[in-house]
C-alpha cells in the first residue's frame, strides 16, 4: 500500500509499505481522511521524543473497517464506518490503574509511536473504534480526535457560565476550544498574531478578538487557555489573569521550552496552572458533539490533499495559511 513515511527527522517521502495485518482484537481500517496537527510537524522535525523512526504518522482519522482480526468483540463487521481513538495505553502501570491512561508510563499512540493513518490502511484495536453515523463525512470523523483533546482540556480547566475566558491561538484547536467554552456559557476573547484567522473567531461567536494580548487594554480574565505552545504566549496568558484565575497549558510546546511565571502571583493570587495531555475518556463525547453539529466543522476544514502530496500538506500546515489540513488517501471525501 501507499503511505507517507518519515524515515528520520527531516526526511519525508510517500512510498510503498506492507499492507497491515490485524492482530488479535484488531481491525484494519481503510482510511477515509486523516488530519495534520502540530504533533505531526514535531514528528517530522524530530521534536516529539516518543517517536521511533521510520514511522508512518497520522493519528486524527476515520475510515471503513475492511478486515477483522481474531476475537474482535462488540459486533464489529466489515463495512462499519468508524472514527478511531489513537490512544494505546498499557493498562497496568500506576496512572492507567488510577484511571489516568493518558499519563501512561508506557504511553503509545497510533501515528505517534506506531504506524498510523497517512496511509491507505491502518491496523488498530477494535476497542478504539467508535461508530460514525452515516450523516458524518470522513473529514468530520477525522476531526473527532482533536475535538476529544479539547473536551479533555475543558474538563481539566473547568468553566462556569458567565466567566470571561481568553483563548490564545485561533488555529484549529483554539477555535474548537472557543466553541466548547462558549457552549458552556463562557464569554470568550480570542487572540492570534495571524489576524487573518480572527474573522473566523468572530463568526463563531467570540466576544472580542485581538492580534496580541497587549492590545486588550490590560483586561483581566477569569481563565485563559494557551493553544499555541509558544512560551511568550503562555506568559502573556498568565499575565492576563485576574486574582484567583486559571491557566490551561493546552498547546504542545517543544520539550526544552521554558516559561517565566511569577511564583509570587501564583502564591499571592492563588493562580491555578494546569496541563492537558491528549485524550482521556473524551472520544465518545467528542464524536457526539461533532455528530450533533455542536462543533462547526465547516469553519475548520480548509484544505484537503491527496496522499501523494503529504509533504505539501505539511508545508501548508506549517505556513499557517489554512486551518485544518487533511489528507484523503483515496483522493476524495465521503
Amino acid at each position: 500500500m501507499r503511505a507517507a513515511i518519515v524515515d528520520k527527522p527531516g526526511e519525508i517521502r510517500v512510498g510503498e509499505v506492507p499492507d497491515p495485518k490485524p492482530g488479535d482484537r484488531q481491525v484494519v481500517v481503510k482510511v477515509g481522511a486523516c488530519g495534520i496537527c502540530g504533533t505531526d510537524l514535531h514528528i517530522a522535525d524530530g521534536h516529539f521524543p516518543p517517536t521511533p523512526y521510520p514511522i508512518v504518522p497520522g493519528h486524527e482519522f476515520a475510515g471503513e473497517i475492511v478486515e477483522l482480526g481474531a476475537d474482535v468483540p462488540g459486533g464489529w463487521k466489515v463495512g462499519d464506518r468508524v472514527a478511531v481513538d489513537p490512544s494505546l495505553f498499557c493498562g497496568y502501570c500506576k496512572p492507567c490503574r488510577s484511571g489516568r491512561g493518558n499519563l501512561c508510563e508506557n504511553w503509545n499512540a497510533t501515528g505517534d509511536t506506531v504506524n498510523g493513518a497517512f496511509a491507505e490502511y491502518v491496523a488498530v484495536p477494535s476497542a478504539n473504534c467508535y461508530r460514525m453515523p452515516d450523516t458524518m463525512t470522513w473529514e468530520q470523523g477525522a476531526l473527532v480526535e482533536p475535538v476529544s483533546c479539547a473536551v479533555h482540556g475543558v474538563r481539566r480547566i473547568g468553566v462556569e457560565a458567565g466567566e470571561r475566558f481568553l483563548v490564545v491561538g485561533a488555529g484549529t484547536m483554539g477555535l474548537i476550544m472557543q466553541q466548547l467554552l462558549q457552549r458552556a456559557g463562557a464569554h470568550v476573547t480570542v487572540v492570534d498574531r495571524n489576524t487573518s484567522r480572527l474573522g473566523r473567531a468572530m463568526d463563531l461567536g467570540a466576544a472580542a478578538v485581538a492580534g496580541d494580548v497587549k492590545d486588550l487594554d490590560d483586561e483581566k480574565f477569569d481563565a485563559a487557555a494557551d493553544c499555541t505552545g509558544a512560551a511568550p504566549a503562555i506568559e502573556a496568558a498568565f499575565d492576563s489573569l485576574q486574582r484567583g484565575g486559571r491557566l490551561l497549558v493546552f498547546g504542545v510546546a517543544p520539550a526544552e521550552a521554558r516559561v517565566a511565571l511569577s511564583p509570587f502571583r501564583i502564591y499571592n493570587d492563588e493562580i491555578t496552572v494546569v496541563g492537558s495531555m491528549a485524550v482521556m475518556n473524551s472520544f465518545g463525547a467528542a464524536l457526539d458533539l461533532v455528530a450533533d453539529g455542536a462543533v462547526d466543522t465547516a469553519a475548520l476544514l480548509t484544505d484537503t490533499l491527496p496522499l501523494e502530496q503529504y509533504p505539501d500538506a505539511l508545508a501548508l500546515m506549517r505556513s499557517g495559511a489554512g486551518l485544518k489540513v487533511q489528507v484523503i488517501p483515496g483522493g476524495e471525501g465521503a
